[in-house]
């Protein structure tokens, strides 16, 4: 991008150059040989002008394609960030109920609610799990689609 500025500059500026060239150059009748030259600079200008037209319409393409492909990674990454705070709230409740139930166990009660809260919690961090992995492979196809899509136009 710094390439292109400076590009820009320097094309802006030998541009700048040509015109108060020719602006010294006295008028002459159109037989005058300097005539022909004055044409042809300003047809090399005027290409020249073109060309960095085309350059900046291409540069904002590819700007915008890359903040389309910046927002939809972060909004991955966002989903990532939720799947990763529930699996970490999830663990949390897993971790306790188990730790009842160890207790429950050791001191010899069988207590079939605190089994079936345990069952529940884990059966959550399952569930946690999946949402995590989906969210990765949907990460995983998204980075793909873009080869995919041009596989396609290549064939």
């Amino acid at each position: 991008m710094q390439e292109m500025v400076e590009l820009e500059r320097r094309l802006t500026a030998a541009l700048e150059r040509i015109g108060a060239g020719i602006d010294a150059i006295p008028v002459m009748p159109a037989e005058n040989p300097l005539q022909a030259e004055l044409d042809e600079e300003r047809m090399v200008n005027a290409q020249l002008s073109e060309r960095l037209k085309s350059v900046k319409e291409r540069e904002g393409v590819k700007i915008a394609q890359l903040e389309e492909q910046v927002e939809a990674l972060t909004r991955q990454l966002d989903a990532q960030g939720m799947e990763l705070q529930r699996m970490k709230k999830t663990t949390g409740q897993l971790r306790e109920a188990l730790r009842s139930l160890r207790e429950a166990t050791a001191e010899g009660v069988a207590d079939s609610e605190l089994v079936n809260r345990s069952m529940v919690v884990e059966l959550e961090a399952l569930r946690a799990a999946r949402a995590t992995e989906a969210a990765e492979v949907e990460e995983v196809l998204s980075a793909l689609e873009p080869l995919i899509s041009e596989g396609r136009t290549d064939a």
